[in-house]
């Protein structure tokens, strides 16, 4: 576990010493003493969050508070407008594969509707007694362990998502967003339409904000990298420097100089060190 200074934040994080036996999931482990006002910052995967200390994360959304173990689909807090606080925080954060995220879930990410849903709503039972547990065990790796044994037990009964639709998704991810939309349907033997429809119901955004999510991903981490504006629009597919400033105040409601110093991305750098592609598991 590596300890993490941000300003005033103080932040403990675990990384799995193994990758998943699940391709499309990472993990991390975070213990925070006092989270405030941490501004979301959209990633290309399903978000899941299983706390289990004394303390509980709250979610701030517009649609109001969410409390306990969650989960939000991709593009977790565009806009700016979803911020994580709480005390004595503990949880294991999952970072999903759309791809993998309906078997996973038990739901398509498409049911989410951009929302942040409670896990009890989705898993029931099983909620509660993964929160159990995971505050039963005496370290993070047998929490990473038991949250993996979990996951692929859910993944194996679940259902899959079509190959077409899987195949366009990692075209779009490897690509980092420079895909052609256009092209993606051709390339897989579909009608644009019917690809449209799947992709949308089977992962839950259609594949223009997936390559605009990619895209922003990509960038918004070579900026909190150091990298100049003018550098990362020119080099991630932006049209010019006004064109990567209107994404990224898309996405997160700030500037591009903001977003070089937020804590979430600052963060993410150590909690995900291969950038925390949740299609390839890192070792």
């Amino acid at each position: 576990m590596r300890t993490f200074m941000h300003g005033a934040a103080l932040w403990d994080v675990a990384c799995p010493l193994r990758p998943s036996r699940v391709a499309g999931v990472t993990m991390a482990g975070f213990r925070v003493r006092e989270l405030d006002a941490l501004r979301m910052v959209p990633h290309p995967a399903v978000t899941l969050l299983l706390e289990f200390g004394a303390g509980s994360p709250v979610l701030d959304c517009a649609a109001g508070q969410q409390r306990g173990s969650m989960v939000a689909g991709p593009g977790l807090g565009s806009g700016g407008a979803v911020r994580a606080r709480g005390e004595n925080v503990e949880c294991v954060q999952v970072r999903l594969s759309p791809v993998i995220a309906r078997a996973v879930l038990g739901a398509s990410p498409a049911d989410l509707d951009g929302a942040v849903v409670s896990l009890g709503d989705l898993w029931g039972r099983e909620a509660s007694r993964i929160r159990e547990q995971l505050g039963n065990v005496p370290s993070w790796q047998d929490r990473f362990a038991l949250t993996d044994a979990l996951l692929a037990r859910r993944y194996e009964a679940g259902p899959p998502v079509e190959p077409e639709v899987a195949w366009a998704w990692h075209r779009i991810i490897g690509s980092r967003g420079l895909a052609r939309v256009d092209g993606l349907a051709a390339e897989v033997g579909w009608s644009r339409k019917r690809l449209w429809s799947r992709f949308r119901s089977q992962l839950g955004l259609p594949p223009k904000r997936a390559v605009r999510l990619a895209r922003f991903d990509h960038a918004a981490h070579r900026l909190v990298a150091g990298e100049g504006a003018a550098r990362v629009a020119a080099e991630t597919g932006y049209a010019d420097q006004s064109h990567l400033h209107r994404d990224v105040m898309a996405f997160t409601g700030a500037t591009p100089a903001t977003v070089a110093g937020e804590l979430f991305l600052a963060v993410d750098d150590i909690a995900w060190p291969n950038g925390g592609t949740p299609d390839k598991p890192h070792v």
